[in-house]
């Protein structure tokens, strides 16, 4: 069965301007050919235009192989109005050096990029560029946008923002270590999830109750009894009291399959609350296979032999 893609986007929103990884990810969707792409200055604000109905989804940054998680955007997604994931996106992320015409490396005496590009070259710039100010703009495309206009030496982004903005090239492939990959995340307003493809991945947010002894191990023990496997986790803040974390997670498989909705009814039970962010093709490889006593049909004979059991007695 062919993945399925996101319909009916009149409008995508992502990190601009042009330029940015953030469009270079969002130019891979096929439904970006049928688009309006809207670039916005930060993840925020690409996230508020969907929720304003200003745009009909948003793609945004969500980890990065080397720096890990975007806080931006796990907080939007654990906190404000509701958004689900449709799709995901991966980006292979080169880092380039660039500055004006004619500009040599014993020029340049400031650097801007975004922060996250900033630790992914950091000891490549204290090696190569010791002594220069690095400061941290809103996105990639911005810093070149901002050398162009005179206001740094150099930047550190896409070699597409340097095309665009007629910056040259003074440093190729500059990453500390490579082959470092962004996974973007492409967020709309909820509705039902698409069908399952076979390979799939599930997001969510869990909130623990006041805690206790072993809370955490009790919400990963309900995925590990039902044979689920997470791809991620993250803690993070709730903005209420010291101490207090949600945690964000990716696991394989879909809502619509019993062991994963299983596990999400189970904390539902245990957890203060449960945010469901939506079921969507996974982009990154392939699901493993179901653990023996974990499928569909293990789970559908378990409730019909129990209803016997409840009406009849006997096995």
């Amino acid at each position: 069965m062919s993945d399925p893609q996101p319909s009916g986007l009149g409008t995508i929103a992502f990190l601009g301007p042009e330029g940015t990884f953030a469009h270079a990810a969002v130019r891979q969707l096929p439904a970006a050919a049928r688009a309006t792409l809207l670039p916005l200055g930060t993840v925020t604000l690409a996230i508020d235009a969907v929720r304003a109905g200003q745009a009909d989804a948003a793609l945004v940054p969500l980890e990065n192989s080397v720096e890990g998680a975007v806080p931006a955007t796990l907080d939007e997604l654990a906190n404000g109005e509701a958004l689900v994931i449709a799709d995901e996106v991966y980006l292979r992320v080169a880092f380039e050096l660039m500055a004006r015409p004619g500009t040599r490396l014993a020029d340049l005496h400031s650097v801007a990029t975004h922060p996250h590009a900033e630790a992914q070259v950091r000891r490549w710039l204290m090696a190569h560029l010791p002594g220069v100010q690095v400061s941290l703009v809103g996105s990639t495309a911005g810093a070149v946008q901002a050398v162009a206009a005179g206001e740094f030496d150099a930047a550190v982004g896409a070699a597409v923002a340097g095309e665009l903005y007629g910056l040259d090239v003074v440093a190729h492939d500059i990453a500390d270590s490579e082959g470092a990959v962004t996974r973007f995340v492409l967020l709309e307003r909820p509705g039902p999830p698409a069908a399952p493809t076979g390979n799939d991945r599930t997001s969510l947010v869990a909130y623990l109750r006041d805690d206790h002894s072993g809370a955490l191990l009790e919400l990963l023990g309900e995925f590990a009894a039902r044979g689920v496997n997470l791809t991620r986790i993250e803690s993070r803040p709730t903005k209420g009291r010291m101490g207090h974390y949600c945690f964000s997670i990716d696991c394989e498989g879909h809502v619509t399959d019993q062991r994963v909705g299983d596990a999400l009814a189970a904390l539902h039970r245990v957890c203060a609350d449960v945010r469901y962010l939506g079921s969507y093709p996974r982009r990154d490889g392939a699901q493993g296979p179901v653990p023996v006593g974990r499928s569909d049909r293990s789970f559908t004979d378990a409730r019909d032999w129990l209803a016997r059991i409840r009406a009849k007695g006997g096995s």
